[in-house]
């Protein structure tokens, strides 16, 4: 390869702006631990300082809690609770996309479509998916059944709509081209709409880990005999209120990391952040 000046540009670029880009986020790490550090500060002091030594708030301090939490991470219990609530997550992501993605793609392609279910589909999402927690028992029984639907109740709308948004937001030139090249409609389709409307469906599955993390809890509460939600359950029933305040943590740990990791995929998949 021949050496410009360019390239010459692009590598000192490069190399003058690696330890920037480092310093920048270890300065964001620290931060954020701060940040975190600040959150535990408070919470002994409204715990330990504040309130009565022999009050029921003492049970919920940080050294109590993380004692807990040590005693539930060296245990077996908790990793098959994870799995079984993650492996819930999953069922009700998939459930969500088998459906959001071809319905969104076929109101996104369709004015008609989208003027008829528009309507429907708002009023739809703005019920909250725990309303339909009765119904689902008294349809589908007590088990996971419920879970599934509440989940994918809850997980379908975002990816829906931004999948229809995709679809509205493509180039019309691509279309254009598409059709002068003789296409048929399903190469269209797999070669020039659904590529197109990548970046907004990874969008809606971010928004739907985040929705379905927030409803899994309480949707584990309908009688099941595993998950987080039940654990939250059973720690209250015990009066263990130690090991409930590390359940919480253990559930803010959990849905971070796979909000991180929804990041991560979409930063992967879209280098410039942009859909």
């Amino acid at each position: 390869m021949s050496l410009t000046a360019d390239n010459v540009t692009a590598v000192v670029g490069t190399a003058e702006g690696e330890p920037v880009r480092r310093h920048f986020f270890n300065v964001r790490i620290v931060l954020g631990l701060a940040g975190l550090g600040v959150i535990v500060l408070a919470w002994w002091i409204a715990t330990a300082l504040l309130a009565p030594a022999d009050g029921l708030a003492a049970r919920f301090s940080p050294q109590a809690t993380f004692a807990s939490l040590l005693q539930l991470l060296t245990g077996s219990d908790l990793a098959l609770h994870v799995a079984v609530s993650l492996k819930r997550i999953l069922v009700g992501l998939v459930l969500a996309l088998a459906i959001g993605v071809p319905v969104g793609l076929i109101v996104g392609l369709n004015k008609t479509v989208e003027a008829a279910t528009s309507p429907a589909f708002q009023f739809l999402r703005m019920i909250s998916p725990l309303s339909w927690m009765p119904i689902a028992v008294m349809l589908l029984g007590v088990g996971d059944y419920p879970i599934y639907f509440l989940l994918t109740f809850a997980a379908v709308w975002p990816i829906l709509l931004n999948t229809a948004a995709g679809v509205r937001h493509l180039d019309p030139a691509w279309l254009t081209l598409s059709r002068s090249l003789c296409a048929t409609p399903w190469e269209n389709l797999i070669h020039v709409v659904i590529p197109g409307v990548v970046g907004h469906v990874l969008t809606g599955v971010r928004l739907a880990i985040g929705i379905l993390w927030i409803v899994l809890v309480p949707c584990e509460m309908l009688g099941v005999s595993a998950g987080l939600g039940y654990m939250i359950l059973d720690t209250r029933d015990r009066l263990a209120y130690s090991e409930l305040m590390a359940m919480v943590i253990v559930i803010g740990f959990l849905g971070f990391v796979l909000d991180a990791a929804a990041r991560a995929l979409h930063s992967r998949w879209l280098p410039s952040g942009r859909d």
